[in-house]
C-alpha cells in the first residue's frame, strides 16, 4: 500500500511531508525497538512487531495526509470515475511489477548462486557485505528513480518535452557523480571499512579483492535506476520488462554461471557475468532514450490523460505548438 500511495504524493511534489512523516516513524521505531526487543526481551518478535506497526504507521499518516484535502485538486473524494479505464492502468501496472521483480530478483540470486560454490559460507559472507554497501548506495539511485520518474511524467504531461529530456540528462550526471565519490571512497578505504562487518581474516581479504568489482557495480547502479525511473515516468514499463529479461536472465545469468561453476571463477566469476548484464541493460536503456522523440511522448502524454479521465484540453494547444 505504501509505494502507491507514495508514488502519488511525489507527483504532487509533497517530498517533505513524506519525509516528516518517514522521520517520526523513525523515532518510534527507534524506541519501540529498545522497549520490546531489549527492555521486555520479545527478541526478534518484538523486532517484527515493531517493524509492521512502522510501516503502518507511515500508511496510515499518509493516507489522513491526503483525506484531509491538503492535495488540491489532486483529490476530491472518492468516485466511480477512479474505474474508468481501469483496464489500461491494470496493464500499465502489471508491466512495472515484472520489470521491478526482474530487476530486484536479479541482483538476490547472486547470492544464491554463491550458495552452491565449493567455499560457500566465505562466498556469501563476503558477498552479503558488498551487497548491503550496493544496497546502501543505491538508496541515492532510488530517490532519483522516483524523482526523475515523476519530473518526466509531470512534464510530457504538460507538454513541456525540452524540460523531461534536461531533467533525463542532469539526474544522471548526477547520480552518476554520487556513485563516483562513492566507489572511490571505498577503494581507498577497502583496507579498512571490511573490519566493521567482520573479524575473518579471510571474508576480509575477499571483500578487498571484489572492492574494485563492487565500486564499478555501484557506479553501473547508479545510472540504471535513473535510466528505469525515465522508463516509468515515460510509461514505457512493457519494454523494459522485456528488455530486463533478455539482458538479465537469458545473457547475464546463464555467462555468470560460465564464469563461475564451468571456469572455475568463483564468486568474482559469478559476479562478473551478472554485472554485465546490467551494462547491456543500461546501455540497451541509454540508446532507447538517446533515440526518444520527445516530442511524440509529449503527444502520447497527453492522449493518456484524456484517455484516463484527466483535463488534457488545457494542454492540446501547447502540444500541437511543440509537435509542429
Amino acid at each position: 500500500m505504501n509505494f502507491p500511495i507514495a508514488k502519488f504524493l511525489q507527483s504532487q511534489s509533497k517530498i517533505m511531508v513524506m519525509a516528516l512523516i518517514s522521520a517520526v516513524a523513525l523515532v518510534f521505531h527507534t524506541f519501540f525497538s529498545w522497549l520490546l526487543m531489549l527492555k521486555l526481551g520479545w527478541g526478534m518478535v518484538g523486532a517484527a512487531v515493531v517493524l509492521n506497526a512502522s510501516w503502518w504507521f507511515i500508511v496510515v499518516a499518509q493516507f489522513l495526509y491526503i483525506f484531509s484535502g491538503t492535495c488540491g485538486r489532486a483529490w476530491s473524494g472518492f468516485s466511480w470515475k477512479a474505474f474508468q479505464n481501469l483496464w489500461g492502468f491494470v496493464r500499465l501496472s502489471l508491466a512495472s511489477a515484472v520489470m521491478l521483480c526482474l530487476d530486484f530478483w536479479y541482483f538476490m540470486a547472486l547470492i544464491l548462486f554463491a550458495g552452491y560454490l565449493k567455499n560457500a559460507e566465505l562466498s556469501v559472507a563476503a558477498l552479503s557485505i558488498c551487497t548491503n554497501i550496493l544496497g546502501w548506495a543505491a538508496m541515492v539511485a532510488i530517490g532519483c528513480n522516483a524523482a526523475i520518474s515523476v519530473r518526466v511524467s509531470n512534464e510530457l504531461g504538460a507538454a513541456h518535452p525540452r524540460t523531461a529530456k534536461f531533467s533525463v540528462v542532469l539526474v544522471a550526471a548526477t547520480s552518476f557523480l554520487i556513485g563516483l565519490v562513492i566507489s572511490l571512497i571505498l577503494i581507498l578505504t577497502r583496507n579498512e571499512y571490511p573490519t566493521l562487518f567482520s573479524d575473518s581474516t579471510e571474508v576480509k581479504e575477499l571483500v578487498y579483492e571484489l572492492t574494485p568489482l563492487l565500486g564499478v557495480c555501484i557506479i553501473i547502479n547508479n545510472i540504471q535506476p535513473v535510466l528505469s525511473g525515465v522508463a516509468i515516468g515515460a510509461g514505457w514499463q512493457a519494454l523494459v520488462a522485456y528488455v530486463n529479461l533478455a539482458c538479465y536472465y537469458l545473457f547475464g545469468v546463464p555467462l555468470g554461471l560460465t564464469l563461475g561453476y564451468k571456469l572455475n571463477m568463483g564468486v568474482r566469476g559469478i559476479w562478473y557475468g551478472m554485472l554485465s548484464g546490467t551494462v547491456a541493460q543500461t546501455l540497451v536503456l541509454f540508446l532507447i532514450i538517446y533515440r526518444t522523440n520527445w516530442n511524440k511522448e509529449a503527444s502520447i502524454a497527453g492522449q493518456r490523460i484524456k484517455q484516463w479521465g484527466g483535463e488534457a484540453d488545457d494542454n492540446e494547444n501547447d502540444m500541437e505548438k511543440v509537435i509542429n
